[in-house]
């Protein structure tokens, strides 16, 4: 099994950007997932490629048109969830983005200008998602950085999956601090308890240093694991 996601843009040639690279592009090469960009003003109506139109009821900006990008989902929607980056869509999380590694398609759509039309929403029961809370120029980057999230834990991407398990946010927690060679860099040293070679006590104090700075940084974090 392998992931392809379809991806819904005016700017495909933004596409594979960053996926294309390290980890993730290697992934690609190898099929252990696929990636699509669709050009949306391919299913424009008029010789212009015109995708958006002026709000109904006033307002500033402009709307991406049901009609066109209907035809768009339409013709390049083969199963799966459909999502729309958005900044008033739910938070992304790890547990979101766990769920969605296990799916075989997903369909995103990058919005533009002020968004899309509500009755796409509506008509093809599409999920959204937001990377947090500000606004980017359009949906592109949102999408590349959900796909990251997702794609590394598919099986193979990662040489060692297990490197996975203690990452910020897996348990509710953010990461303890981490070490390497040299033992002592401009006088400040690796704590001794991770040179004892005690992995009980080390995992303790792994788990102590990923509580206080949880507690510190997110303490809404921690008021999930209870």
């Amino acid at each position: 099994m392998s992931l392809h996601a379809t991806i819904l843009t005016i700017f495909p040639e933004i596409f594979p950007g960053f996926l294309g690279t390290s980890l993730t592009g290697k992934a690609l090469k190898e099929g252990l997932w696929s990636l699509k960009a669709v050009n949306i003003r391919d299913y424009a109506f008029d010789k212009h490629g015109s995708v958006d139109d002026t709000p109904c009821g006033g307002g500033a900006g402009m709307i991406m048109r049901p009609d066109v990008l209907g035809a768009a989902i339409e013709h390049n929607h083969h199963g799966g969830k459909i999502i729309y980056m958005s900044p008033k869509g739910m938070p992304l999380t790890q547990a979101k983005v766990h769920e969605l590694s296990k799916a075989d398609e997903l369909t995103i759509i990058c919005g533009r200008f002020e968004g899309i039309d509500e009755r796409v929403l509506e008509e093809y029961d599409i999920e959204e998602i937001s990377i947090g809370d500000y606004v980017l120029t359009g949906g592109e980057q949102a999408a590349m950085i959900m796909l990251d999230a997702i794609v590394r834990l598919l099986p193979g991407v990662l040489g060692n999956a297990a490197s996975t398990e203690n990452e910020s946010f897996e348990q509710n927690l953010l990461e303890y601090p981490q070490y390497t060679r040299p033992i002592e860099w401009k006088g400040r040293k690796v704590p001794e308890i991770l040179l004892s070679g005690h992995h009980e006590n080390v995992a303790k104090w792994q788990r102590q240093q990923a509580l206080q700075i949880t507690q510190k940084r997110r303490p809404d974090l921690l008021r999930k694991n209870t």
